[in-house]
């Protein structure tokens, strides 16, 4: 399987790229990483170094793979942070190049905007470009819950707003959505649901919340459920099986006591999760 991965990368620790394309090889994947920025770290420690890339920049390198004739052997193309409106018309643009050459490839959109207590961190026009013209064009997406709610317009807290919220995205575009890190009115405060749902159904996982912050984080699980969806189409398994695998490198995070997650020394977790969660159909 070959995936297209246009998202940031940093140089050192595990965000963007940098926290997508290792699991995915991990998985036996072939990646294709095509980088918006290139930072010395990602910006949560406040002070990095690098430049961020234009959308043109993007396009060319896009050329480049199209020109070796590989573009239908591409099963998805997976996008997260956008630094710009041309770089998310790159991203557009190569979607569309995907889909052209493999018409049965899917685009994994990872709509980042921002996060519950930080609000709004992306540059103004950038949360709009998302929900008008990338979520409405993408297969799959991937909000948390924050971005959940501002893509839909309206809060999304008891089950019934959540069953709406995802309903009213479905009818913007995408048939598969996977919104994570949901803090629901029936969520206990020691956990965190991941909710995937299809018009078809919805499924939830419900997880051990842990004390930890850490960056990365949702271009992990965003890169492990695309995978495991593209493998057999099975959004309920795929769903309990990136859960799976991003709580138990966050365990061990938590327990080496690092800021960047712990990518490498528990990659077993995403072959072999040592924990297993029950993965519920909601109603």
């Amino acid at each position: 399987m070959n995936i297209l991965s246009i998202q940031s990368h940093v140089a050192f620790g595990h965000a963007g790229n940098a926290a997508a394309v290792f699991p995915m090889q991990r998985l036996g994947v072939e990646v294709w990483p095509v980088h918006t920025v290139q930072f010395s770290n990602h910006t949560g420690y406040g002070a990095w170094k690098g430049r961020v890339f234009d959308g043109p920049a993007i396009e060319e390198i896009v050329e480049g793979i199209a020109d070796r004739g590989v573009l239908g052997t591409c099963a998805g193309v997976l996008s997260g942070y956008m630094g710009s409106s041309d770089i998310g018309n790159a991203v557009l643009g190569a979607a569309h190049r995907v889909r052209i050459a493999n018409p049965k490839a899917l685009w994994c959109c990872d709509p980042v905007i921002g996060d519950v207590g930080r609000g709004i961190f992306v540059r103004p026009g950038i949360p709009e470009f998302l929900r008008d013209v990338a979520v409405p064009q993408a297969d799959i997406v991937t909000p948390n819950h924050f971005e959940l709610e501002f893509l839909t317009g309206a809060p999304a807290r008891s089950a019934a707003d959540l069953r709406r919220a995802l309903a009213a995205l479905h009818a913007m575009g995408p048939r598969i959505v996977l919104a994570t890190s949901v803090l629901a009115e029936d969520t206990p405060a020691d956990a965190l649901d991941m909710i995937a749902s299809t018009p078809e159904g919805a499924w939830r996982v419900r997880i051990p919340r842990l004390e930890l912050n850490a960056n990365g984080t949702g271009d992990m699980v965003a890169a492990l459920f695309f995978v495991h969806v593209l493998r057999d189409g099975d959004v309920a398994r795929a769903l309990g099986r990136a859960a799976a695998s991003v709580h138990g490198v966050l365990q061990a995070t938590l327990d080496a006591g690092t800021r960047e997650i712990r990518l490498i020394a528990a990659q077993d977790e995403f072959v072999h999760p040592s924990h297993d969660f029950a993965v519920e159909a909601l109603a």
